[in-house]
This record gives C-alpha cells, sequence and structure tokens, in this order.
C-alpha cells in the first residue's frame, strides 16, 4: 500500500512539473512583454535561421551560401542591439522597420 501511494504522489507530482513547464513555454516573458518591437525582429531572425539550416539539409543551399546567409542575419542582429543599446533597450518603429526591410532582402535569398 505504502509503494502506491509513493507512485501515485510522484506521477501527480509529475504531472504538476509537466503542466507548469508547458504553462511557462506560452507564456510571454516579461522581457517580450516590455520589448514588442525587438521580439519580433527577433522572432524573424530565428525563422529564417531554421529555414536556412532547413535549406541545406534538404540541399537547395550549399553551406558556403548558408554561411552568408547567416552572416547577413547575425549583422542584423548586431544592429538591432546597438539600436537598442541607444534607447534604453528599445526600438523604435523607424528601426523596427530598416530591420524588417533587411530580414526581407536576406529571407528572398533563402530557397530560390
Amino acid at each position: 500500500m505504502l509503494k502506491s501511494v509513493r507512485t501515485v504522489m510522484t506521477v501527480a507530482a509529475a504531472t504538476l512539473a509537466l503542466a507548469g513547464l508547458a504553462t511557462n513555454a506560452m507564456a510571454d516573458t516579461q522581457w517580450q512583454k516590455d520589448h514588442p518591437r525587438r521580439e519580433q525582429v527577433n522572432n524573424r531572425l530565428a525563422n529564417q535561421n531554421k529555414r536556412i539550416h532547413q535549406e541545406v539539409k534538404e540541399g537547395e543551399l550549399s553551406k558556403g551560401q548558408a554561411a552568408k546567409l547567416h552572416r547577413e542575419d547575425r549583422n542584423i542582429r548586431r544592429e538591432e542591439r546597438a539600436m537598442a543599446s541607444t534607447n534604453h533597450g528599445h526600438i523604435t518603429k523607424a528601426e523596427q522597420k530598416a530591420l524588417n526591410q533587411q530580414e526581407n532582402q536576406v529571407s528572398k535569398q533563402i530557397g530560390k
């Protein structure tokens, strides 16, 4: 009987822990709430990174082409951070627009 109670308690604790992890994964962090423009730019960069890796895996991009695209994305991220450092961690709508235009140029090169 004691063993079955322990098993039930262990299963219950594991279930609660997993539920907590799932809730945290769906909730925005405070940083994401405080920096929606930066979050949008960074999400696009992360998505482009996944697309580049997928295109290499499928043989649509060479490793050299992928390296060039990753380099361009790193430069965009570096620029986003520099812009944010001049405005208390935020970027303006105009800066977001400029970064998105740069991301559009890289995006067009993925999966040609």
